[in-house]
């Protein structure tokens, strides 16, 4: 459009914002924010809350705060994105203060707003405030909830370990649950290494869709992880047979306005040749630290020492590693993740950020890790 001779209006930025976010291309955003203060388009109330969400899913909380603070009326899509964006920072007692001074200002929270108070509620453990907040939307608001409210409540039990009243709750529901809110409680199964319940959850999703790949993977993982390795390959020779791939882990990391991705096991970066040498000083390092690899977390029958390779070819870790030799000294790194952080990874990680002397934040599938001098904002509860 700007090689074409016209010039964004505002809509273009309250359209385009939501393509960084969903992107974490938090460089460009920052262009794109520039552009925004030049034009003089600052004072937009929906470019506002769009540059909001940008930051705040782009990992940069401390400027969506200051955005928001700034905006002189906040609708109900600004405090939404503000809710949200705290809670998947892992800030969920901010997120309920947001909640309620909305309330306090006459706002009416709409369905969105729900879903963000749940998700803050669903990474702090706070069952009993999430069941209020989910009541409320029916008694108080007179709002119908969607499945991803029901998701929410089920994810807040799940996490708490409650994974019966979780399985009783998803029965219960007014509309028929997916495959998508099954597989919820399926990955609290998992945390809390409850197969009897996994296996009745996996038996409702399957009932909704044979070819779900998420449970199969998910059931392997979790016999692999008991050593009942006969029934891990059952379920990896039933995917073999329906063709069905498991999604490979894989992070990103920008760095100079590039995106730099990496899988596991990964080779082929350019600079692999450096990333495994900076690897190799960091584990040494953390060892002096008293790190000590976790190594039920690979689910291969294999050796400890193999066990231990694997895990220091995590995607995360490569990426990670890949960043601090690739950046000034003291400024944070930012990592995406398409699936949820090992445990192992993330201890290490808490390792790291100690010896770097660097704040290291990890966006996995669920939310935000910020690591920062051997500890993490979710204070080990993801």
């Amino acid at each position: 459009m700007l090689m074409a001779g016209f010039k964004p209006v505002e809509v273009s930025f309250s359209s385009i914002m939501p393509a960084c976010a969903h992107l974490t291309t938090l460089n460009l955003g920052k262009q794109l924010h520039g552009y925004i203060f030049r034009a003089g388009f600052d004072d937009n109330m929906f470019i506002a809350s769009s540059l909001v969400d940008m930051y705040a899913k782009c990992g940069n909380i401390k400027s969506a705060k200051r955005i928001f603070e700034k905006m002189e009326i906040h609708d109900t899509v600004a405090w939404t994105a503000m809710i949200m964006g705290s809670a998947l920072h892992g800030q969920a007692q901010e997120a309920i203060f947001l909640f309620e001074k909305m309330e306090m200002e006459g706002i009416k929270p709409n369905c969105v707003a729900f879903i963000a108070v749940l998700t803050a509620c669903s990474h702090a453990g706070l069952v009993d405030i999430a069941w209020r907040y989910f009541r409320s939307m029916t008694q108080k608001y007179r709002i119908v909830p969607a499945l991803e409210h029901y998701a929410a409540v089920a994810d807040v039990l799940g996490r708490a370990g409650r994974l019966e009243e979780a399985y009783d709750f998803i029965c219960s529901m007014h509309i028929k649950p997916t495959a998508g809110v099954w597989s919820t409680l399926l990955s609290a199964c998992r945390v809390h290494k409850n197969i009897e319940v996994a296996k009745k959850v996996a038996q409702e999703i399957f009932i909704i869709n044979p070819d779900y790949t998420g449970a199969y993977v998910l059931l392997a993982n979790m016999y692999s992880k008991a050593g009942r390795f006969k029934e891990a390959v059952k379920y990896r020779v039933k995917m073999r047979k329906k063709g069905m791939p498991k999604k490979p882990a894989c992070s990103w990391v920008e760095v100079k306005s590039n995106i730099h991705a990496f899988v596991s096991g990964d080779t082929s970066h350019p600079q692999y040749g450096r990333i495994i040498a900076a690897l190799e000083d960091l584990s040494d390092r953390m060892k002096q630290e008293g790190y000590v690899p976790d190594t039920n977390e690979v689910l291969q029958d294999i050796d400890e020492e193999q066990k231990i390779y694997l895990l220091n070819s995590h995607s995360e870790r490569l990426a990670i590693v890949f960043g601090v030799i690739s950046t000034p000294a003291g400024s944070t790194i930012r990592v995406t993740k398409n699936l949820r952080m090992c445990v192992d990874c993330h201890a290490a990680t808490k390792i790291m950020s100690k010896i770097v002397k660097r704040e290291i934040i990890v966006r996995d599938n669920s939310r935000f890790h910020h690591f920062s001098d051997g500890k993490c904002s979710c204070g080990d509860y993801w």
